[in-house]
């Protein structure tokens, strides 16, 4: 590239830098906001180079809101309301946003015969901080602010191999157990103690710009098991609840309440002859 050709370059890209239509929140804050949500809720693990943990809780909390605060500005001009009135309603729904992840946490640790308690679960496992940060986000999406809710699903996709888009409606006690590889798309509706295994796709039959505003992912109702590797399609699809879904199925059609649906292959063990 000749100089002038690079002074080209840089002189409509100054242009374009100058002209974009919003200045956007960073991604990197993002991550650093849900995670100072997560903890400040969960005091469970300390850093080693934090050598006081007494905190003012109130203090904490008003940081909380003022780091949102930061990521939300950038978008204020997109907002319905204003910011004032979302970062109110937001905060008046955290506290019941942290009983339903206690009882996630409970749900978790009550089916996973490998957790050694609720403080664990919070800790180290992957579903929780997926979930938990799936609840926020849903949360900031319901009081329409555009982009961010993405934003944090998309660190914990990045950090836990769970992909939940913000949109998606999960009802009480979920339970995610390993969950690499679990998607659940936009439309997605799921009920109450409804358990979720590794490689799960909640997903919609094809993908069509035309379908945007339609619901194109699974409705999985109460107590609903679904185990591994499991492909569950469409927006008319719905599992009916107290069903076991096994592993490996692929289903694109309603199945009734209290079903059993697997996939069965053969597999064959027979002695081995040596020559």
């Amino acid at each position: 590239m000749t100089a002038n050709h690079q002074e080209v370059f840089l002189q409509n890209l100054a242009l374009q830098n100058e002209t974009y239509k919003y200045r956007l929140p960073s991604r990197h804050d993002a991550g650093k906001f849900i995670q100072s949500l997560i903890n400040f809720l969960f005091p469970i693990s300390q850093d080693c180079t934090q050598s006081d943990t007494r905190t003012d809780i109130k203090a904490a909390y008003e940081g909380i809101r003022m780091k949102l605060d930061c990521l939300i500005t950038p978008l204020a001009p997109q907002l319905e309301r204003s910011k004032e009135e979302i970062l109110d309603d937001i905060f008046n729904e955290i506290p019941g946003i942290y009983y339903k992840l206690l009882g996630d946490a409970k749900s978790i640790t009550d089916n996973d015969p490998a957790s050694v308690s609720i403080e664990e679960v919070i800790s180290v496992y992957p579903g929780f901080m997926a979930i938990a940060t799936y609840r926020f986000a849903h949360c900031f999406a319901k009081k329409g602010i555009p982009l961010i809710p993405r934003m944090l699903t998309e660190f914990a996709h990045s950090q836990t191999g769970i992909d939940i888009h913000p949109n998606a409606v999960i009802g009480d006690a979920f339970f995610i157990d390993h969950g690499t590889g679990i998607v659940i798309g936009e439309t997605t509706n799921i009920g109450n103690n409804v358990k979720v295994y590794q490689g799960v796709t909640l997903g919609a039959t094809h993908v069509s710009k035309s379908m945007a505003l339609k619901k194109r992912h699974p409705t999985i109702e109460d107590n609903v098991v679904i185990y591994a590797n499991s492909t569950i399609l469409g927006g008319e699809t719905v599992i009916g609840h107290d069903s076991i879904i096994g592993g490996n199925a692929w289903i694109v059609r309603s199945v009734p309440p209290y079903s059993m649906v697997y996939h069965q292959s053969k597999v064959e063990v027979r002695p081995h002859t040596v020559v």
